[in-house]
């Protein structure tokens, strides 16, 4: 048996994952064992969880795999420099000490904190470091149902590379054409994050949220000023306007002075129609380069499965506009697309690349749904349950399905934590709040009692997958909740005049379908599809909702609040419970009903994290 285990860490969203003759064991990112949200440390927990989920010690491990080269990401900074000298001198010599302590001697920087995990652990020589967007096409491309795919590859940056495409047949996988630093969609997205006042790094989905408030009346301006975007989707980004390259900002004057207007200070500036619009402006530009893109690899090399990897493939909203292009038959995008998934695609690609092993296709595909995170038995859980002071009945399988589903009918938000943990970003019902979609105040409620943020983020719905199409406009699988279609056209509800001429977030208040909660302000909705065979449970309640309700959707939001990682254990859960307004937790076996919990467990919840 060959145990390979991957590491992805040091930049941002630091995981782990553990694979046993090329099948996916284990993976989970660091932030939900530190509760730091998008934790970039050396992912010590994480390799703790995915070594003893394995039951194997890291000295019984063949190979670890990091999932860039420090060496080339470092030649990067310096030319970047040299190009760029004198300017950037502040940036370049706040990352030098860093770089010449600890990141380019990594192997011996690794090797020194693996040993903190098994002291028998002694061979330097099995650590290996793959390519940043090797590791994240290899992500996409080998847990895949695809036998062959074109893999397209887009994010902040890597070593130098910003965007590839890599062809995948059976076992192999090779990069064919790359775009370099400084030109960049993911640093372009980002940009924009910055200058609409949210978090790099992490506030990209926020301003996808916001995009369909406004409308696109910057497009032109991006374009002319910002972005030289050819027939094929490649792209090159006009340094001017940008300050990542030499100072410690996204963006510049000279880019403040072409929009109008400072970038937003989220503590004091309230987010106006500007905002809106200019984020609903980079939105299409960004929809218009990857679908520029697909549409020139269709045509090159006439492959018609597309697989997807990097931060620019969260983009949900790019992915359901490509597959309703039709550019392609089928699309397959890894769940944990950003970097933490990386550490997944070190370990992949060293299996089939490096040791020249196999491939096995499965008509699903390799991720068992994504839920590869740590799990709890019902025993544990009572014992934790208890040793909290918390008040709970324990229900077989049937009663409980039962209850949770008469308490969502009734418009109660659920905390719902069941089997395995999910890896990537999307809660997919291992580790989620539920609601009920009928109801018109729950997207309100949820966001300002339950999620403590901003009252435009939309909902996903999780819905049968052999009901997806008579409710939204897709009938493919999306267990990854990765895609947008638009809710079906006798769903919804037809504003009047006078709604139609509302703007920006009073927009919200409107009743848009019969399924309000995850309708957005577009008609649409980021889809995730449950099927029987990947998550029995939750496929039992959703069934048990439409059985009373005839609506085979429910709303299903990440188990956390703002700024916290998703809760990853029953005392996490517990604690998220007592600080928001949930009514219920369904935990394991057990049922917790908020009003007969000892109130002064109740914690304050709204100041515990760093806003995101």
């Amino acid at each position: 048996m060959t145990k390979i285990l991957g590491i992805s860490a040091f930049y941002h969203d630091s995981a782990a994952a553990i694979t046993i003759d090329g099948k996916i064991v284990a993976a989970a990112q660091e932030e939900r064992f530190s509760r730091k949200k998008h934790d970039p440390r050396y992912p010590y927990n994480a390799i703790e969880f995915v070594l003893n989920f394995a039951k194997i010690k890291l000295s019984e491990v063949d190979h670890i795999v990091f999932f860039e080269k420090p060496f080339l990401k470092f030649e990067r900074l310096l030319e970047t420099y040299v190009a760029m000298a004198p300017r950037g001198f502040l940036q370049f010599s706040k990352a030098m000490p860093t770089w010449l302590r600890e990141k380019l001697f990594q192997k011996k920087m690794l090797f020194n904190l693996l040993k903190k995990h098994d002291k028998n652990f002694k061979e330097i020589s099995k650590i290996s470091f793959s390519e940043h967007h090797l590791s994240h096409a290899a992500s996409a491309f080998f847990p895949s149902p695809h036998e062959e795919a074109i893999v397209l590859t887009a994010d902040g940056v890597g070593e130098w590379a910003t965007t590839t495409v890599a062809i995948g047949k059976k076992n192999s996988l090779k990069i064919k054409k790359e775009i370099h630093f400084p030109h960049s969609l993911g640093l372009l997205y980002s940009a924009f994050t910055y200058y609409t006042g949210f978090k790099v790094n992490s506030g990209e989905y926020k301003l996808m949220g916001l995009a369909p408030y406004g409308e696109p009346k910057y497009v032109d301006l991006i374009e002319k000023k910002l972005i030289h975007i050819k027939e094929d989707g490649s792209f090159r980004l006009n340094q001017d306007y940008f300050n990542y390259t030499t100072g410690l900002s996204m963006t510049n004057e000279k880019f403040h002075n072409l929009f109008g207007q400072k970038p937003r200070d989220s503590k004091k500036d309230k987010i106006t129609q500007f905002h809106m619009d200019i984020a609903s402006s980079i939105q299409s530009v960004t929809e218009d380069i990857m679908i520029k893109i697909c549409k020139s690899l269709r045509k090159e090399f006439n492959i018609p499965n597309l697989c997807l990897a990097g931060g620019v493939a969260l983009n949900c909203v790019a992915n359901g506009k490509i597959l309703k292009e039709k550019i392609f038959e089928k699309i397959w995008i890894q769940p944990a697309a950003g970097d933490a998934g990386g550490s997944l695609g070190a370990a992949l690609a060293f299996w089939h690349l490096e040791l020249k092993k196999s491939r096995e296709v499965t008509s699903k595909d390799a991720m068992s749904g994504s839920y590869l995170g740590p799990y709890f038995d019902n025993e544990e859980i009572k014992n934790k349950l208890n040793n909290l002071g918390a008040k709970f009945e324990i229900l077989e399988d049937d009663a409980l399905i039962e209850k949770t589903a008469d308490d969502l009918s009734k418009g109660n938000a659920i905390g719902w934590f069941q089997g395995r943990m999910e890896f990537g970003p999307r809660a997919l019902g291992g580790r989620s709040i539920l609601g009920d979609p009928r109801s018109s105040s729950m997207q309100k409620n949820l966001n300002l009692k339950v999620k403590y943020r901003e009252s435009f983020r939309p909902f996903a719905p999780s819905v049968l997958r052999d009901d997806v199409n008579e409710w939204f406009e897709l009938n493919e699988d999306s267990p990854y909740m990765l895609l947008v279609a638009d809710i079906k056209r006798e769903k919804q509800n037809h504003m009047t005049e006078d709604e139609k001429k509302l703007f920006g977030i009073d927009k919200l208040n409107i009743k848009r379908s019969e399924i309000p909660a995850v309708t957005h302000v577009d008609y649409s909705a980021r889809i995730q599809t449950v099927s029987r065979d990947t998550n029995k449970k939750y496929y039992d309640l959703i069934n048990k909702f439409k059985d009373k309700t005839n609506c085979p959707v429910i709303v299903n939001t990440s188990f956390n609040v703002r700024g916290e990682p998703i809760v990853n254990t029953p005392e996490d859960a517990f604690n998220c419970f007592m600080g928001t307004e949930l009514d219920n937790l369904v935990i394991g076996n057990c049922y917790l009903i908020k009003e007969y919990q000892n109130p002064a467990l109740k914690k304050d919840y709204t100041k515990n994290f760093e806003l995101d």
